[in-house]
């Protein structure tokens, strides 16, 4: 089951299905050797750090990853949107990594708002692969609710001073840059007042601490800003004008819009193969009615939410995108992502306590699975978007 696509993403005589086809030959020659894991994950080492790099710099000589930018900075020419989304679903069905998402962010970014510096100066490193950014915006009390974030930037002769803290930073460990949101003026309401900035994670005060997750990694981090210094010419855009840059940047992301229907058809491929592997009561546990059941009612799920990405892609791409499209998505991924983790892990029984190379996939689906019910705006944030926004239902 792939999502919809009725509009040619290649060129004008190339068709959905030969694009989807170039882009898997591709993967297949090119992928690097970067174990999969369950959600959105760092490198784990230096070496992994540098086939990331190598791959990321070849996704965009090939045309998959940055083809929707201006053809003077490496774009191409008859892009769709629906190619993004044709990429995103077959890598993510090969199990590999994209380009890192920040570097995509703060170039649109930079593209949208930046000056001719900072786009000659960035443009090029990021297709390279030569920079890696991270996306400097949650904060321990600004995470859902973004626009109550409190790291300041207080204007002082020729630049800022940047003070507070960043935190679930994918990446900020190995990152060169940060595109960093900071409040430039406290006295603004919430959603005023906050500036964009490119910033050096060498700088003297910035201070990286990976956080050890309950997977046993360290894909994310806090990142602490004392008194430091940025110049003018890391602000990216005008001052204040930080929220409306953060926001259009976000809404261009929907690479992964396809990709999420297709992590979940694979994860209950691999539900199915593994009931018919494990047993219950000494027979195979696909055997048994309530599994079945259980799958049949997954395999319902994956197929509605399926359909629903479609509608949204569509309505994307006609300009008629309602507010609450994306929190629909979202959510519905996410609790379903989570209900399947749950269901292979007791399938798995006792043995899925244990540290084994065949029981590891499950153990890390089902820790991940709970970050996408928070990432990105939990669960009760989406409802309450879906209720209000959607709905029209009144404000709690």
């Amino acid at each position: 089951m792939t999502v919809s696509m009725s509009a040619e993403p290649g060129t004008e005589t190339e068709s959905a299905e030969d694009f989807r086809s170039r882009v898997r030959e591709f993967i297949a020659a090119h992928a690097p050797d970067i174990p999969p894991r369950a959600g959105v994950r760092s490198a784990d080492d230096a070496a992994e750090l540098e086939l990331l790099k190598t791959w990321t710099a070849e996704l965009y000589g090939a045309g998959l990853a940055g083809a929707d930018w201006p053809t003077e900075y490496g774009g191409r020419e008859g892009y769709s949107p629906r190619h993004d989304i044709i990429v995103g679903e077959e890598l993510a069905r090969a199990g590999v990594p994209g380009a890192p998402s920040a570097g995509t962010l703060v170039a649109h970014a930079l593209l949208g708002h930046g000056s001719d510096d900072q786009r000659r100066r960035h443009l090029p490193a990021i297709r390279s692969g030569r920079e890696l950014w991270c996306q400097l915006f949650s904060e321990p009390g600004a995470g859902s609710d973004l626009a109550s974030l409190r790291t300041r930037a207080t204007k002082v002769d020729g630049g800022y001073r940047i003070s507070g803290q960043k935190v679930w930073t994918t990446d900020g460990h190995w990152a060169d840059y940060g595109y960093l949101l900071a409040r430039s003026d406290p006295a603004a309401p919430k959603h005023k007042g906050i500036t964009a900035f490119v910033l050096d994670m060498s700088t003297p005060g910035v201070t990286v601490r990976p956080l050890r997750e309950i997977t046993g990694t360290s894909d994310f981090n806090e990142v602490f800003f004392d008194d430091v210094f940025v110049p003018d010419d890391a602000v990216i855009g005008d001052e204040g004008n930080g929220w409306r840059i953060a926001s259009e940047t976000l809404s261009r992301e929907r690479t992964n819009v396809g990709a999420i229907v297709v992590r979940l058809e694979l994860t209950l491929a691999a539900i199915t193969e593994l009931a018919r592997t494990v047993t219950i009561d000494g027979a195979p546990a696909i055997s048994d009615g309530a599994v079945r059941e259980q799958l049949g009612a997954f395999t319902a799920e994956v197929t509605a939410l399926a359909a629903l990405t479609t509608d949204n892609i569509d309505r994307w791409l006609s300009g008629a995108e309602r507010i609450h499209d994306a929190a629909m998505g979202k959510l519905m991924f996410s609790e379903l992502n989570l209900a399947m983790a749950e269901f292979a892990l007791d399938l798995c029984g006792t043995p899925g306590l244990e540290l084994t190379p065949d029981m590891h996939r499950w153990q890390d689906e089902w820790l991940y699975a709970r970050a996408f019910t928070i990432a990105g705006g939990t669960s009760e944030i989406m409802r309450t978007m879906i209720a209000e926004r959607g709905l029209g239902m009144p404000r709690s």
